[in-house]
């Protein structure tokens, strides 16, 4: 049988080398393959050793652990059954009733020993997947939205946009939203392209669909937001990925499993 194997992404190093510690002394079959201390690192040493468990911090810098777990159900091979989840945080038991809601475990900081034997038990018994598919990806990314929501501590509406303020080099330029195809983060900026041009924006993607009308934009990736009605075909490569071709630009936009369902009727 294959030695369970799991991921520890706190950043609080007293806080890891403590909950490592306990997890030696109460599960000594897990190998604890990597210890990070931020969101990007979970995310990638995640998909680096396709752990079975992950622990992770609700509160890292980089990428929080909804972030990084929501990342890791768009990323995650099909191979591989997606990995069990346990979040560690200091919200306090009214906010944890949305990560009971969801079926998910988690941990209160600091860490008890009585209650991670509990999870320890939780995570023997839990049935094995052979591979993960888009169903368990998105029933894994909606259990991940509704925590989110209901961690929001206020609903803050943002104002509907109604045009782009973007750069070009030192140039502002103000961009029709009708004239945008895609928008696409790239590393500290969001590009907005049109038929014609590009810009940059420094506004989170996140941010963005919270003042689009998200009928006439379609999130099809973490990273990319595109233009419904610029949309030209939609098809499935060799490998079972989708892609999509839009009017007017010629760049192929990849769509992740979680968004798929966008386009069963195309």
């Amino acid at each position: 049988m294959k030695q369970p194997c799991a991921i520890v992404a706190e950043d609080e190093p007293h806080l890891a080398h403590s909950l490592q510690q306990a997890l030696q002394q109460l599960w000594p079959e897990l190998q604890i393959v990597a210890n990070v201390r931020d969101g990007v690192s979970a995310h990638a040493q995640a998909l680096s050793h396709l752990p079975d468990v992950l622990f992770l911090d609700i509160r890292m810098p980089g990428m929080n652990g909804l972030e990084v777990a929501n990342a890791l159900a768009e990323d995650w091979p099909d191979t591989h059954a997606l990995p069990h989840i346990v979040f560690v945080t200091a919200y306090d038991q009214y906010a944890l009733q949305a990560f009971e809601a969801q079926a998910l475990d988690y941990l209160v900081k600091p860490v008890r020993t009585e209650r991670l034997a509990r999870t320890i038990e939780r995570l023997q018994r839990a049935p094995v997947a052979a591979v993960s598919t888009e169903q368990s990806a998105h029933a894994l990314h909606t259990s991940l939205h509704q925590i989110e929501r209901a961690l929001t501590t206020r609903d803050v509406q943002l104002p509907r946009l109604q045009a782009i303020q973007a750069s070009i080099g030192t140039v502002l330029h103000r961009v029709a939203l009708d004239d945008v195809l895609f928008f696409a983060a790239a590393e500290k900026y969001v590009r907005v392209v049109t038929a014609e041009r590009e810009y940059l924006i420094r506004t989170p993607i996140k941010t963005l669909l919270q003042q689009l009308d998200t009928s006439q934009f379609w999130q099809i990736h973490r990273s990319t937001v595109v233009q419904s009605r610029a949309i030209a075909w939609a098809n499935r490569d060799a490998n079972g990925k989708m892609w999509l071709r839009l009017n007017q630009h010629p760049e192929p936009l990849g769509v992740s499993r979680l968004h798929t369902d966008l386009f069963k009727a195309m």
